[in-house]
């Protein structure tokens, strides 16, 4: 946990003291008073609906030692309790970056981002599970991974962190930059490129372009893991000066996965010859696995210290997360989706053998731009050409898939539509038998979990 004396905020944000002892001390920063704590600094973030200054007194009441309010020298104080201080900033947001970039030079831990498409959580999820065997370890928490969490997970660290792992989005250009600047990387990762967040990237080659910041960033003395099986891995490569750890699935990277194998809730396959049972589905975490592995060795960890900790692995809420639902298997994979990831997930589904049928249901895939329904359309004709039994499409644009599907062959008897998530919530559980496998995939906003939650409503649940 970060500690701050008050005149060191003034000094690395520009803010002002309006009131109070700059001498004083600061444990831990905040900016939200629901999760504040006593003796933290309040930072009063801002949006288009609503205005972080109007919880001033709420945090001071919770024991915040100093609020920083949005503001300059000469506004009206507001009338807050105690001895509380005062600081005004015009833009408390940058402040919140410039010091969690202050605090970061502190620090002596490897810090490795991550960003991509997709597969961002789930690597960082993996590293850090491998990291803890063998180092104190910081990772964002959740999907911080913006200009306000990436700044929040820099600022849970300390003298005690051995490796700080966090994790990189974007909406648009310079984004990442900007995130890499305030978290100066010693590693990092690029996951699964693909056609996500067009809306503000323009383009795949965009979302290259954009991701491949955070390699730029690197020093010389850094690390960059490279997955080889991106077609934009010459790209990522002339992004960067630092030493490349290059990993494949079937390829010829440092660490190259061979023989997957899918089966009751593993994957199985060799590394550079030796096997590996991993607890989690699919080829695209196979790749999640090896770049978390190549980052252990960036920062100089013998393999076998970290590799015993690969049988503790989860995959975390709605990402491939298996449950046991009477005599179905609900895969829920809901947490997000677009094209890349929902590809992976198709593939999974077609991988799982021993079942009654296998059930795809896809939500809306968002923020995808004017190509949307093409994209849509595409994955489609996919699905119906991997042998899936049945495919339930919810929303506007998943029915696109539909007509994907059709076209490429798919009885229409094993392809159905709902126009919303009530709809198919109502309808879902009487389309599934006995020994079925269901995978539910869709973006956030389609809100697909509540298919899982009404199958076990309806069954008698047991663990997976």
């Amino acid at each position: 946990m970060s500690v701050f004396r008050v005149q060191e905020i003034l000094d690395s944000t520009g803010s002002v003291l309006a009131r109070g002892d700059a001498r004083k001390s600061v444990v831990g920063v905040s900016t939200d008073t629901r999760t504040l704590q006593p003796k933290q600094l309040f930072i009063a973030l801002s949006g288009e609906n609503f205005d972080g200054n109007r919880f001033a007194v709420q945090a001071a009441q919770k024991g915040a030692s100093v609020v920083m309010l949005r503001g300059v020298p000469g506004d009206p104080l507001p009338d807050l309790p105690g001895e509380v201080a005062i600081a005004w900033h015009p833009d408390p947001r940058r402040a919140l970056g410039d010091l969690a970039a202050a605090h970061r030079a502190k620090l002596r831990a490897d810090v490795i981002g991550i960003t991509g498409s997709c597969g961002k959580t789930t690597t960082k999820n993996i590293l850090s599970e491998l990291l803890k065997s063998v180092r104190n370890v910081v990772s964002s928490p959740a999907s911080f991974n913006n200009d306000v969490g990436v700044p929040h997970t820099l600022l849970l660290a300390d003298e005690t962190t051995g490796a700080l792992v966090v994790e990189m989005g974007t909406n648009g250009p310079g984004e990442i930059a900007q995130l890499a600047r305030i978290a100066r990387p010693t590693g990092a990762i690029i996951t699964t490129l693909g056609p996500a967040h067009l809306q503000g990237l323009g383009s795949i080659e965009g979302v290259a372009r954009e991701k491949s910041d955070l390699f730029a960033a690197l020093p010389r003395e850094a690390f960059a893991v490279l997955n080889l099986d991106s077609r934009h891995h010459e790209l990522l490569r002339d992004s960067t000066v630092a030493r490349v750890i290059t990993i494949s699935v079937d390829g010829e990277g440092e660490l190259n996965a061979t023989d997957l194998h899918f089966d009751s809730g593993f994957t199985t396959f060799r590394l550079n010859g030796d096997e590996v049972a991993m607890p989690l589905l699919g080829k695209h975490n196979v790749s999640n696995l090896l770049a978390a592995l190549a980052a252990c060795r960036g920062i100089g960890l013998d393999l076998r210290a970290v590799l015993p900790a690969v049988a503790r692995l989860t995959g975390g809420r709605q990402r491939m997360e298996r449950h046991v639902i009477g005599d179905l298997v609900v895969i829920d994979d809901s947490y997000n989706a677009n094209p890349d990831s929902a590809r992976a997930a198709v593939r999974v589904l077609s991988g799982l053998h021993g079942h009654a049928r296998r059930v795809f249901v896809l939500g809306d895939m968002l923020e995808l731009g004017p190509t949307a329904p093409e994209l849509h359309h595409k994955l489609g004709e996919e699905v119906a050409q991997a042998g899936i039994d049945l495919f339930v499409l919810v929303g506007e644009l998943a029915e696109c898939a539909a007509s994907g599907a059709l076209i490429a062959g798919m009885p229409k008897a094993r392809v159905l539509h709902f126009a919303t998530v009530e709809d198919a919530e109502r309808e879902f559980p009487s389309l599934l038998a006995s020994g079925d496998v269901a995978l539910i995939k869709g973006s956030r906003r389609m809100s697909l979990e509540r298919l899982t939650r009404r199958l076990e409503e309806l069954h008698p649940t047991r663990a997976a």
